[in-house]
C-alpha cells in the first residue's frame, strides 16, 4: 500500500513521521524525523517564513526518509493558530418522505448547506478578529459527531428511513492565506499533498484510530510553541476546537524577562527546570517566571473550554501533547489546583501526558521511540487515510460518508 507521510510544521519543531496502512487499518511506522525552526520563521502557529520552513522540513525529511528507506507517496500537514476556527453545529430537519431511505444525493445536499453556514460564520468570526472584512477561508476538516432518527442514534444515515433528522456536524475553517503557505511549502519539497488537517482534530483522531464504534471521550490539549490547541471529543466524536496564542515560547520569553537573560538561556533554564541541573537561586526566580506565565495560560484555557456549550459535562481525562506539555509545573498545575472549579466537570479532571504506545492501530518497529510530542504528526497520518478511505473503488457505507465529507 501507498506510504503517508504526516507532517507537524510546529513554531518550535518540524516533526515527519512515515507509515505505511494495512488492510486491518494498522499504521506501520516506518521511520521518524525532527529538526529545530529558525527563529521567526512562524508566528502563532502559521508560516511566516516561507523559505525557512521549507529549509528545516528538508532536514526533517531527509532524517525520516533515511530511517524509511523511501519517500512517502502522499503527505498530510497540520494547521493551527488562533485564526483556525473549529466548531460544532447541530442541524435539525423533518424529511417529507419518512418511508424514502436517505440517499447520498440527500445526504451531500445537507452537509453542503452546513458547510456554508459554518464557513460564512467562520469567516466573519475571522474578519473580527484580524479587521479584515474581505478576508477568505477555506474548509479544512468536517466531521459527523452524532446522529440521530426518529430519536435513536445511528452511525450513518444512508439507507434509513425516518422523519425527524438530527446531525452535529464538525467544521473547521483556516484563512486561506495560512493554507496557501503549507501548499507553497510542499510544492517546494516536491511532495505530493493529500490534505491539510487542523492539528487539534487530528490529535483526537489519533487517540480514535480506526475503531467507528468508538465511545471515547477525553479533552486533548496539543501545547506547542507557539500556541495551545485544544479539541474536546465525547462518546467518540468531536465536539470541536479551540486554540489561543499562548504555548511553550511564551514561558521562555517570561524567563528571559524576568532573569535579565537572552532566549536561548533562557530555553536552557526552562528546560533543565526538572532535571536539577539549576543552582536553587536561579530555580526559584525560574520557578517564579513559569508560574506567572502559567496564570496566565489556565486563563485561556478556561476561556477556550467556556466556547464548548453543546457539552453538558466536560470529560474528566485530559490528554496532554506538544512540546510543552513537558512542563512538570504545567502537568501538576492542572492535576492538583482547583482552576476547573468554574467549568462544568463533574469532578476533579485526570490528567496525563499522551502514551503514544498506547494509541490504537500504530505498529511501532524497534528504534523508532516516538513521545508525547509526536502525537499531532500520528494524527495527521489517520487523517491520511482516512481521507484515502473515500477512494471510489470502494463500496462501503464508511467510505461513502468519508468521501462525501472530503474538501
Amino acid at each position: 500500500m501507498n506510504t503517508i507521510l504526516g507532517l507537524d510544521i510546529g513554531t518550535e519543531f518540524v516533526k515527519a513521521v512515515l507509515a505505511r496502512p494495512n488492510k486491518k487499518g494498522d499504521l506501520e511506522i516506518l521511520g521518524i524525523g525532527k529538526a529545530k525552526q529558525s527563529e521567526g520563521s512562524m508566528h502563532a502557529g502559521a508560516v511566516a517564513d516561507i523559505p525557512a520552513v521549507v529549509a528545516t522540513c528538508e532536514k526533517a525529511l531527509y532524517e525520516v526518509e533515511k530511517q524509511a528507506g523511501e519517500r512517502a507517496d502522499t503527505t498530510v500537514v497540520g494547521v493551527a493558530g488562533e485564526l483556525v476556527k473549529g466548531n460544532t453545529t447541530t442541524v435539525n430537519y423533518n424529511r417529507k418522505n419518512s418511508n424514502k431511505p436517505i440517499s447520498e444525493a440527500e445526504m451531500n445536499e445537507i452537509i453542503k448547506k452546513v458547510q456554508e453556514k459554518s464557513g460564512e460564520v467562520a469567516r466573519k468570526t475571522i474578519a473580527i478578529e484580524t479587521g479584515n472584512e474581505n478576508v477568505e477561508v477555506r474548509l479544512i476538516n468536517s466531521a459527523i459527531v452524532s446522529l440521530t432518527i426518529d430519536g435513536y442514534k445511528i452511525m450513518n444515515p444512508i439507507g434509513f428511513k425516518g422523519s425527524e433528522v438530527s446531525i452535529q456536524f464538525y467544521t473547521a475553517f483556516a484563512p486561506l492565506i495560512h493554507v496557501a503557505a503549507i501548499e507553497k511549502v510542499c510544492a517546494e519539497l516536491n511532495l505530493d499533498l493529500l490534505t491539510v488537517a487542523v492539528e487539534p482534530f487530528a490529535v483526537c483522531r489519533a487517540c480514535l484510530g480506526d475503531n467507528p464504534d468508538s465511545s471515547f471521550s477525553g479533552i486533548v490539549m496539543d501545547i506547542g510553541g507557539g500556541t495551545t490547541d485544544i479539541a474536546v471529543i465525547d462518546d467518540g466524536g468531536v465536539e470541536g476546537t479551540k486554540m489561543f496564542s499562548i504555548g511553550g515560547r511564551s514561558f521562555t520569553h517570561q524567563i528571559a524577562e524576568s532573569l535579565g537573560v537572552d532566549d536561548e538561556t533562557a530555553e536552557t533554564y526552562k528546560l533543565d527546570f526538572d532535571s536539577g541541573k539549576l543552582d536553587d537561586h536561579i530555580k526559584a526566580r525560574v520557578e517564579t517566571a513559569i508560574s506567572r506565565n502559567l496564570s496566565v495560560w489556565l486563563t485561556g484555557v478556561e476561556v477556550a473550554l467556556e466556547e464548548f456549550e453543546t457539552v453538558g459535562s466536560l470529560p474528566r481525562n485530559i490528554l496532554l501533547c506538544g512540546g510543552g506539555a513537558s512542563l512538570s509545573s504545567l502537568q501538576e498545575t492542572l492535576a492538583l489546583t482547583d482552576w476547573y472549579t468554574a467549568l462544568p466537570f463533574s469532578r476533579r479532571p485526570i490528567i496525563h501526558l499522551i502514551d503514544i504506545a498506547e494509541l490504537p492501530n500504530l505498529i511501532l518497529k524497534g528504534g523508532n521511540e516516538l513521545d508525547h510530542s509526536f502525537a499531532t504528526a500520528l494524527g495527521l497520518l489517520r487523517v491520511g487515510v482516512d481521507t484515502l478511505a473515500g477512494a471510489p473503488e470502494e463500496n462501503k457505507i464508511k467510505a461513502k460518508i468519508a468521501k462525501l465529507l472530503q474538501n
